[in-house]
């Protein structure tokens, strides 16, 4: 709950709700979504902080979208019947919240988001990796506490904040046509964030046998999809 209470408090509703109804007569299961991500290695989840508040308080990368990572790349593997411990895959989760992980040999090797689901690269609303002196800077600037600034990190940045329009990438791609220009900045930005984390676990894995794209951005905007495999063009990438 204290990592992920975007989501959690509605999936405990959701369980007690179930309970309240059927009682113990069904057995309900709860699937974490950072247990796929328990597979990466220390020097990918370890932060370098103090070693101090790791062993007290386990400051770590977790991950998140476990499931849909895992998921996709089986079911990669199943649609072109190729052995998982023989792959290297780099899934892309684009939603609202977005997430890209690496996977070698069926594994988790490394995963964008970290601590709680609002490190990575810029989604809907959450701003994703930066400077955390520019957030210590704005928060003396401004007097804002430090709650205040979680919400502005995660509620009001992002696509968002960028293009001061909306989180839905629909609306935004359509403004950006418009010649709206912060609009277009943020397609830019979520465009070039994207091929760099990709970039940067191909590097990490030493290559990639495929891409996958996922989710709601993922699956159903395809020019994203085609300017991310233009930009890695000159790795053999090609969009089947």
């Amino acid at each position: 709950r204290v990592l992920f209470r975007s989501h959690n408090p509605a999936h405990v509703l959701a369980i007690d709700a179930c309970t309240e109804i059927v009682g113990d007569k069904i057995p309900q299961v709860v699937v974490f979504d950072t247990s796929f991500h328990q597979t990466l290695e220390p020097k990918a989840y370890m932060y370098a902080l103090p070693y101090e508040y790791y062993e007290k308080y386990k400051v770590r990368k977790y991950g998140a979208h476990g499931t849909s990572h895992k998921y996709v790349s089986d079911r990669l593997c199943e649609m072109t019947g190729r052995k998982k411990e023989d792959m290297k895959i780099i899934t892309c989760h684009l939603g609202s919240g977005c997430s890209i992980s690496a996977i070698k040999d069926g594994k988790c090797f490394d995963t964008s988001m970290g601590f709680t689901p609002l490190d990575g690269f810029m989604m809907g609303t959450r701003c994703g990796t930066m400077d955390p002196s520019a957030l210590i800077y704005i928060a003396k600037k401004d007097n804002i506490t430090p709650d205040e600034m979680n919400t502005i990190c995660n509620k009001k940045s992002g696509v968002l904040g960028i293009s001061g329009l909306t989180d839905d990438n629909r609306d935004v791609n359509i403004s950006a046509d418009n010649g709206n220009e912060r609009a277009k900045l943020a397609v830019d930005m979520q465009t070039y964030q994207i091929v760099k984390f990709i970039g940067s676990y191909i590097a990490a894995m030493g290559g990639v046998d495929a891409i996958v794209f996922t989710a709601g951005i993922g699956e159903n905007n395809p020019r994203l999809r085609r300017r991310i495999c233009e930009q890695l063009g000159y790795m053999g990438v090609k969009i089947d």
